[in-house]
């Protein structure tokens, strides 16, 4: 089914749901119709729907927010979580081992995709929080992800104009394709201040099925406290692992 202005009911409720996010959880109604430019009783009949079938919770104020039953649907066969949970044990390992920022994400969509984050206390750095989106050449994961990805994927990616985050976000094609080369040969990113200046993250390849890249797993230190020769033996003994529980043997570095 349709609306007079053409757009799939499907398409609209992508909307509403996509509304929502990390800094606005709960929202009235009309806000939720001037952020999504639906007309407010197409907004009301749709969100009245959702809730009905528990996507979405209305509060005792009116407020509107993601249901439960939204998040049930999510976890169920999805590969991404069933990857964060053989990742897990291992990620808790290289946090307790070097004591900094941990991370696990994927690609998707074009952009890089936090699915999981352990954080030390007092840590200040607000990126790479799970369910965060991030640009691929501004993360030593996206790097890792980009340099293993297929070479339409690559072609597709730095052949469009890329935004410089920080003086060090490397946005020539070539001087990328040159560091993408390095990185599949060493099966490891160092990137010092490509996102957010003052932090360098480290990051290697976790291999799945027919030994493809499926995931990065990445630490994160504060410039200046960097400890390379810890930080590496052990982001690749932790990816070994969590590609050996994945049921695939990585294939050696060149």
């Amino acid at each position: 089914m349709t609306s007079h202005s053409g757009e799939s009911v499907i398409s609209r409720v992508a909307r509403i749901l996509a509304a929502f996010d990390r800094e606005t959880r709960s929202m009235p109604l009309t806000v939720l119709a001037d952020r999504t430019g639906l007309p407010l009783p197409t907004t009301y009949r749709l969100v009245s729907e959702l809730v009905r079938y528990g996507l979405l919770e209305r509060d005792a104020d009116k407020q509107i927010r993601v249901g439960l039953r939204l998040w049930e649907l999510s976890t169920r066969g999805n590969e991404t979580l069933s990857l964060r949970d053989t990742a897990l044990p291992y990620m808790e390992d290289l946090f307790e081992s070097l004591g900094c920022l941990t991370t696990l994400s994927v690609l998707d969509g074009g952009t890089l995709l936090y699915v999981e984050r352990m954080t030390p206390t007092g840590f200040s750095l607000d990126r790479a929080l799970v369910a965060q989106r991030h640009p691929i050449h501004a993360a030593s994961s996206g790097l890792v992800l980009l340099a293993f990805a297929p070479a339409d994927v690559q072609d597709e990616f730095l052949t469009k104009p890329l935004r410089k985050y920080t003086e060090n976000t490397i946005t020539d094609e070539r001087t990328l394709r040159r560091l993408l080369a390095e990185i599949r040969k060493q099966r490891f990113c160092s990137a010092p201040g490509i996102g957010t200046p003052g932090w360098t993250g480290m990051a290697v390849p976790i291999f799945g099925a027919a030994r493809q890249v499926v995931a990065a797993l990445s630490v994160v230190y504060e410039s200046g406290t960097e400890r390379p020769r810890e930080a590496v033996p052990a982001l690749h003994s932790a990816s070994f692992g969590i590609s050996m529980a994945l049921g695939v043997k990585p294939p050696r570095r060149s």
